[in-house]
């Protein structure tokens, strides 16, 4: 017998829509993630009332909602959670709207299945959506609908989370988002390996060419079209370097019309609820990390909570990588992927695949919520294949938080209630230096190309060991040569700041 406060996932359920999609509804997001969560209601196949028992409902971040100032263009719902359980007849007891990240949704399931255990909850849900796709078609179109609503009622918000993610430095030299920071890690990957830029887009086309493949048969993809190495590693002009050594194709899509929903619940309250056992998937282990700030890192090329959260998954779940029969690391760039492949080694065409969705670059990036969509392809996974493990890996930021899971139909002993963990963040982080330096050597940059032209940001260590960050001056022709060329790694910038305050480099 299972143990009555054993937590186990019941339902799990998608909704995706595109513009040139015939039926095209334009939904809100809301709506997109009322009908995900009416697909995992559905999907549990329940006797009596599921949606009624849900007695704990989160609702994952938007994007438009992910920073102090935003503004939601079209307006939403004053309480998201409250607003998808409304479209279901859920009235939970407790409302919650997380914090931004793309693991939060794997971190909270780990959190209620722990309060399950514990017998302070009994039916949980994540919910999470995106319509940036809808809103920028309809935009694009002059049409500006009114998504507000006025649900009312209790929320537990847990604000931004933002800690750790914005670095007034990185963002005064222009690394003010996603596409350059992840690069500046990408690009000291490179450098450990020696390789050129062209040789290094190589390497991420073949990693994610069977993505795309992935993506391709998946009914959900914003983008399910197949590519082949060559055309993600090629640099034309439809696939344009957006930041090196970034082509266009091999960054997250974000816009996306997507939603996933996961219902967790006690073993108790799945029999009573008539929910059949060959629905329900148990969580072997959830884990949970935090990274130190970018500049902080000794490494620029790794993250070592990345993968102490991956250990300590597989650790509680009693497994290893070689039992692991499906994957998703989190891609939406190369370097989280290979983070993980290269600590384990994974090799990019093992046979099991890794991505389950077809990842964020051609699935879609559906904002905070993706791995939402990997968890509940991995329910449908391990459903179909009875006994087998699938492992999740869910990142957030620039590589800055991660949540493991650890799935299986085969049961998981729940009675120490030990297979959640948070662990502790590291203290060896390396010095910074937050004024003015007068030289420094390169170990890391990228050249960001945006609307207002194109800008080298490096990263390196002071005259006396400190890391710094500024941009390289391209008005420079020895330095644009350095620069352009791919190899400015260990060279030497003489710095002086600019008028605004930024750290400017010159070759030496």
């Amino acid at each position: 017998m299972i143990a009555d406060n054993t937590p186990v996932i019941i339902g799990v359920g998608q909704y995706s829509e595109r513009p040139q999609d015939e039926g095209y509804e334009a939904l809100s997001y809301m709506d997109l993630g009322g009908r995900a969560l009416a697909a995992a209601i559905a999907d549990g196949g329940a006797s009596g009332d599921l949606a009624g028992s849900i007695d704990t409902l989160a609702a994952i971040r938007q994007f438009e909602m992910s920073r102090p100032g935003a503004e939601r263009p079209f307006g939403g719902a004053d309480n998201v959670p409250r607003a998808y359980a409304k479209r279901v007849g859920a009235n939970p007891r407790r409302a919650i709207l997380s914090t931004t990240g793309g693991q939060t949704n794997q971190q909270m399931l780990g959190e209620f299945a722990a309060e399950i255990a514990a017998g302070e909850s009994q039916c949980a849900a994540i919910v999470g959506s995106e319509a940036i796709s809808t809103v920028l078609a309809l935009s694009a179109k002059g049409i500006k609908p009114d998504w507000s609503e006025e649900v009312g009622g209790s929320i537990e918000d847990r604000g931004f989370g933002l800690d750790g993610l914005l670095e007034p430095g990185l963002m005064a030299h222009g690394a003010a988002g996603a596409i350059p920071l992840y690069a500046l890690c990408e690009n000291r990957r490179r450098a450990n390996l020696g390789l050129s830029l062209e040789q290094y887009r190589v390497k991420i086309g073949e990693l994610f060419a069977p993505f795309s493949r992935v993506a391709a048969a998946n009914p959900h993809s914003a983008a399910p079209v197949e590519r082949s190495l060559e055309e993600l590693a090629t640099v034309t002009d439809r696939n344009r370097i957006v930041a090196e050594p970034y082509t266009r194709m091999t960054v997250a899509r974000d816009q996306v019309n997507q939603a996933a929903a996961i219902i967790v619940a006690s073993a108790k309250l799945a029999r009573e609820l008539g929910v059949p056992e060959d629905k329900w998937v148990h969580i072997h282990a959830v884990s949970a990390a935090t990274e130190l700030d970018l500049t902080q890192r000794p490494d620029l090329s790794r993250s070592p909570a990345s993968i102490a959260s991956l250990e300590a998954a597989l650790g509680r779940a009693g497994k290893g990588m070689s039992d692991m029969s499906y994957f998703d690391f989190y891609s939406c760039f190369a370097i989280p992927v290979f983070n993980a492949i290269d600590h384990f080694g994974i090799a990019i065409d093992d046979p099991r695949g890794l991505t389950l969705t077809g990842g964020l670059p051609f699935f879609g990036g559906a904002g905070n919520n993706y791995s939402a969509h990997a968890m509940c392809e991995a329910v449908d996974r391990v459903r179909r294949d009875r006994g087998s493990y699938a492992l999740v890996g869910a990142n957030g930021g620039w590589m800055s938080k991660y949540s493991t899971g650890v799935y299986s139909t085969t049961p998981a002993d729940w009675s120490a209630n030990d297979r959640f963990a948070k662990l502790p963040k590291a203290d060896d982080g390396v010095a910074r230096c937050e004024g003015a330096f007068d030289s420094a050597v390169v170990e890391t940059y990228t050249i960001n190309h945006g609307k207002n032209g194109s800008a080298a940001i490096f990263v390196g260590r002071n005259e006396v060991g400190v890391r710094v960050c500024g941009n390289a001056d391209l008005s420079h022709e020895p330095t644009r040569a350095l620069f352009e060329g791919g190899e400015p790694f260990e060279g030497r910038l003489a710095v002086t700041q600019d008028e605004r305050g930024r750290n400017i480099g010159r070759v030496a």
